[in-house]
């Protein structure tokens, strides 16, 4: 009995982790699942009918407008991305390596964003947008949008990676003559850049997936979200799993690329 009790009390913390990333990949097996379904034999999409590969060879082809929503989510995405984490990165670097008046009311305010509700911040933007008459709703209020929102998630990323660095390497390194831009292009980025390219991930995901901000400030634009939510009234088609699907592997592909990376880095940096 003793025995049993502490082979449960070792294995108890695993075995519950192993439940909760079995619940979470469920839904992601399942829409895996989905892309390879023929539900052309049947209105019910959504039970699994038969084994095709037809929805991988022709994922645009089952209506029109979505490859061209999927390509815009792409590229809204992209830019959204680019710059949420170029200015991220810097704000970053300003709130952990520097002193100013207003850095504690900074830190409080990059928050707001990642705690106010989805609805306040989209209706928010919508009538700053329709007040001020400068932009029409469209792709450009879009990507502005998600700029804003993606910004305090790379903030927020970045800065924990730079507060968990140790600067005993920048100094050794000055210390060995290396001028500040040598330090900072050889030793600190390359330290920094694991979370730079997590945070870069996670603002294209939370870019390509976001519906609410979207939707109130899209104006005719429709994106990939926005499809999926309009076809769901009739059906959502087995290409669009296929798209999700082709998403989630390539996110898969960047996160282990990175994790290699940064084994590399922490291989060579005990060495």
């Amino acid at each position: 009995m003793t025995r049993a009790r502490r082979w449960i009390g070792e294995h108890l913390v695993l075995g519950l982790g192993m439940l909760v990333l079995a619940y979470t990949f469920v839904p992601i097996a399942i829409v895996v699942l989905m892309s390879f379904n023929d539900s052309s034999q049947s209105r019910n999409v959504y039970k699994f009918q038969q084994f095709t590969w037809d929805n991988w060879l022709h994922p645009g082809g089952w209506a029109d407008g979505m490859a061209d929503s999927v390509w815009l989510s792409i590229r809204i995405a992209l830019l959204a991305t680019l710059v949420a984490t170029f200015l991220g990165t810097l704000a970053a670097f300003a709130l952990v390596r520097h002193r100013f008046a207003g850095r504690s009311a900074a830190n409080l305010i990059i928050f707001l964003p990642m705690a106010s509700p989805e609805i306040v911040m989209g209706s928010s933007l919508l009538a700053l947008f329709v007040s001020t008459s400068i932009i029409p709703l469209g792709f450009w209020t879009i990507l502005i949008a998600h700029i804003m929102f993606c910004l305090s998630f790379v903030i927020v990323t970045v800065k924990a990676r730079l507060s968990g660095l140790n600067d005993n390497l920048e100094q050794a390194a000055m210390d060995l003559y290396a001028t500040e831009a040598q330090t900072f292009w050889r030793v600190t980025f390359p330290l920094v850049l694991p979370g730079i390219i997590g945070a870069a991930l996670l603002s294209f995901s939370l870019s390509f997936d976001d519906f609410i901000i979207t939707n109130l400030n899209s104006g005719q634009e429709v994106t990939f979200p926005m499809f999926v939510y309009g076809a769901n009234q009739r059906g959502v088609p087995m290409e669009v799993n296929v798209i999700g699907t082709a998403m989630f592997v390539i996110s898969i592909a960047f996160v282990l690329g990175n994790e290699i990376v940064r084994r590399r880095q922490e291989k060579a940096l005990a060495r």
